[in-house]
């Protein structure tokens, strides 16, 4: 992914969140600013390949902010790679837009793991896109599926994982 041409930004100010359904009691959020070259050329509405950018890097963002940046991963010869997407469209996105995209870890497996997105215009609170990833960690040498080491499963605190010790802390 061209991550240049992606406006995707981690979000610095807080959003309430709860009256989107959103899941995960802290969600990793970025802000989008829509602009002209994401549009289409027979309807100049969002291309429906952008909302898999625009998934793509919020992952690669949450990711970084843990410390598994790709150039980290590449040097302990492993990587994410995309098994499925799964993404429902409900609204249409225009240029100029501002986008607010919310994603966590639904679960992580012995080698898979499901990443969860909602992707909302706030201008008129409106869910554009719901949309899941199956990512399966890989050992690149091999190009085989590898085991998710416990410490990163820990840091990406899965759907799960997370509601527990919400739990345990309230």
């Amino acid at each position: 992914m061209e991550s240049a041409n992606c406006d995707l930004v981690v979000r610095s100010e807080p959003i309430d969140l709860r009256q989107f359904e959103v899941a995960h009691p802290e969600p990793f959020v970025c802000d989008l600013a829509v602009n002209g070259s994401s549009l289409g050329e027979t309807i100049e509405h969002v291309r429906n390949t952008e909302y898999v950018r625009w998934l793509d890097r919020a992952a690669e963002l949450h990711a970084d902010s843990l410390g598994y940046t790709r150039q980290r991963m590449l040097g302990d010869g492993v990587m994410w790679f995309v098994a499925r997407h799964e993404i429902d469209y409900l609204a249409e996105v225009w240029c100029n837009d501002k986008l607010v995209i919310a994603t966590w870890v639904r679960d992580m497996q012995r080698v898979k793991s499901w990443r969860d997105y909602v992707v909302i215009r706030p201008a008129d609170e409106v869910v554009v896109c719901r949309a899941a990833t199956l990512w399966v960690f890989i050992d690149l040498a091999r190009r085989r599926p590898q085991r998710i080491p416990d410490e990163m499963a820990q840091r990406f605190s899965p759907l799960q994982r997370a509601r527990a010790q919400r739990q345990c802390t309230s």
